[in-house]
């Protein structure tokens, strides 16, 4: 079966109404975990520009778990929509789409617990919110204006991940191999590749794809000029 190359467009609708000239469009960049969606993410801020967008990522919106003792919290399934506190994250994106600022939490994946730091973002043109599941949960998914799916192998992602718990939150190779294959792969087939459906856009290899990332960045800049000539 012949693979495909570049992008999948079959969804994007290019009619689609712009929000109000005085509200933000909000554009969300889904996949699996390792799949590579924080590279696409971080492509659009540096080619969109960082001065225009606030970016929120649905990883800083776990729960909080310090009533829980540390053994405890380690055996919580994090790819659950449930282990999310997207009730919050929706908060802040409707904040920011009224150009209200919003505190981000700060969470900490070496001890499953909100730190008691915040991240301040500023309200922008653009709203850029990155998560594996947020396609997944209908309060969320229906605030995109622009949905993204970032659709990679399991194998490559895997192998991220692998390198990335290790490296980045002090992960064993055990743990990570026994995670993936109790929740994360499990969720994955539950949750996140069912919500591809609602993508407007789904990306092959991500931000690795120069021909998909030129005519998605296209696409938002053209939406934000037709925004620009209305106001």
């Amino acid at each position: 079966m012949m693979s495909i190359p570049y992008l999948y467009l079959a969804t994007f609708n290019y009619n689609k109404p712009m929000p109000n000239k005085s509200t933000p469009l909000v554009i969300g960049v889904a996949g699996g975990s390792g799949s590579g969606k924080t590279t696409v993410a971080e492509m659009v801020l540096k080619r969109v520009g960082k001065q225009r967008i606030a970016f929120l990522q649905h990883d800083s919106y776990y729960r909080e778990l310090t009533g829980l003792p540390p053994a405890q919290r380690a055996l919580v399934n994090f790819d659950h929509p449930n282990s999310l506190d997207s009730e919050m994250l929706r908060d802040h994106i409707l904040q920011l789409k009224n150009w209200q600022s919003v505190e981000v939490p700060v969470y900490d994946f070496t001890t499953h617990s909100r730190t008691l730091d915040t991240i301040h973002v500023e309200p922008r043109r653009v709203i850029l919110v990155e998560g594996i599941l947020i396609f997944a949960d209908s309060i969320l998914r229906e605030l995109f204006d622009v949905k993204i799916f970032v659709d990679t192998d399991s194998d490559i992602r895997f192998i991220r991940r692998l390198d990335r718990d290790i490296t980045e939150r002090g992960r064993t190779t055990e743990n990570v191999v026994k995670q993936y294959m109790s929740t994360v792969r499990p969720m994955h087939l539950e949750f996140v590749e069912p919500s591809k459906r609602y993508a407007d856009v789904i990306i092959p290899e991500g931000g690795l794809n120069i021909v998909a990332m030129d005519m998605v960045i296209a696409r938002i800049e053209s939406l934000l000029k037709e925004e620009h000539k209305e106001e």
